[in-house]
C-alpha cells in the first residue's frame, strides 16, 4: 500500500491503491446505475478543496462521499462535514475510514444515510453552508436544485459533474447549451465553470470528461412562486424551435394569451426561450400571477 498523502493537520488522503483496497474489502463494484466513479488522486481533491474557498466556520455538505477521498481532504478545511450517502455499506464504512486516517478530525463528520434527491432539512444536525461534491453524472442537476430549494443555508457550492452538464449549468442566454438547467440554477445562484477534471483521476475511468461548476447564491429575484416559474421555464424549452408565443400557448391556455402575457412582461413574443435570461422569465411569471 502506498504511504498516505497528508491533506493537512490530522488527515491523510487515499491514493489509488487505498481506494482499490477499500473497494475490495467492501466488495464494492462501482455501478453505472448509481453513477459511481471514485476519485483516487490526492492532488485532485486538494485542488477541489482549495477551489471551494472554505472558511473555518463552514459546514460542508458532501453528496455521495463514496470511499472518502474528498471527505478526508474537506475535514481539515472547515468546521464540519455532513456526508449524504445512499449506499448503506459505504455510509457505515466512512466514519471508520475517517477514524483511521484522520483520528483528530473524526468528530467533525456526520454521515446521513439518505437519497440526496429526497433528503430534507431536518436530517441535518447543523444547516450546511457549502456544497462540495463529486456528483453522480445521472442526477447532478436535480440534486443541486433540490438541495438549493431545501437548504436556504447553502451559500456556495463547488461540484464535479460531467463536462457537458457543467456547460449547461453555467451557460448564459444565447448559448447553444443554454436551457432548463441553466435558468433554474440561475434562479438560485450565479454559476460558472471552474475548470476541467481529467478522466484519469477516477476509478473506474469514465468514458466522458468531467468539470467543476462553482456557484454562489444570490438574493431572491422575486416573490413569484418558484414552482410556477419552473413550470413556465419547462414549457418555454419543451419546443426549442418554436417562438415563445407558440411554445407557451399550452402553458398560457392559448397563443393569444401567451402573446398578451409576453407583451405585458416586455418580452418580444417572437423570440425563443434560449434568448431569455432568468429575469425575463421572472417578469413573464409575474405577469401571469393573479396578484
Amino acid at each position: 500500500m502506498t504511504e498516505p498523502a497528508p491533506a493537512g493537520p490530522g488527515s491523510a488522503l487515499l491514493g489509488p491503491a487505498d481506494v482499490r483496497r477499500l473497494a475490495a474489502e467492501l466488495d464494492i463494484r462501482p455501478t453505472k446505475k448509481l453513477g459511481q466513479n471514485f476519485v483516487h488522486d490526492p492532488n485532485t481533491v486538494r485542488k477541489v478543496v482549495a477551489a471551494a474557498g472554505l472558511g473555518p466556520e463552514d459546514v460542508v455538505l458532501e453528496v455521495g462521499p463514496g470511499l472518502g477521498s474528498l471527505t478526508l481532504a474537506l475535514l481539515p478545511a472547515c468546521a464540519s462535514v455532513v456526508a449524504v450517502e445512499i449506499d448503506p455499506v459505504l455510509a457505515r464504512r466512512l466514519p471508520v475510514t475517517v477514524a483511521e486516517r484522520a483520528p483528530g478530525l473524526k468528530d467533525r463528520l456526520t454521515v446521513v444515510e439518505a437519497d440526496a434527491m429526497r433528503v430534507t432539512a431536518d436530517r441535518f444536525p447543523v444547516p450546511p453552508t457549502a456544497l462540495v461534491a463529486n456528483l453522480p453524472y445521472n442526477v447532478a442537476v436535480p440534486v443541486v436544485l433540490h438541495l438549493l430549494a431545501e437548504l436556504p443555508s447553502l451559500r456556495t457550492g463547488l461540484v464535479m459533474v460531467q463536462a457537458e452538464v457543467a456547460d449547461r449549468m453555467a451557460a448564459g442566454p444565447g448559448s447553444k447549451v443554454y436551457g432548463v438547467p441553466s435558468v433554474k440554477l440561475a434562479w438560485y445562484a450565479d454559476a460558472r465553470r471552474a475548470g476541467p477534471v481529467p478522466r484519469s483521476v477516477f476509478w473506474p475511468v469514465p468514458n466522458v470528461d468531467s468539470a467543476l461548476v462553482a456557484f454562489t447564491r444570490h438574493e431572491p429575484l422575486s416573490t413569484v412562486d418558484r414552482k410556477a416559474l419552473f413550470s413556465l421555464v419547462d414549457a418555454a424549452f419543451a419546443q426549442r424551435r418554436k417562438m415563445l408565443r407558440g411554445a407557451l400557448s399550452g402553458w398560457a391556455g392559448s397563443a393569444a394569451e401567451a402573446e398578451r402575457l409576453l407583451t405585458l412582461a416586455g418580452v418580444d413574443p417572437g423570440v425563443r426561450g434560449e434568448q431569455l435570461g432568468v429575469g425575463d422569465f421572472v417578469r413573464i411569471a409575474e405577469a401571469s400571477s393573479p396578484e
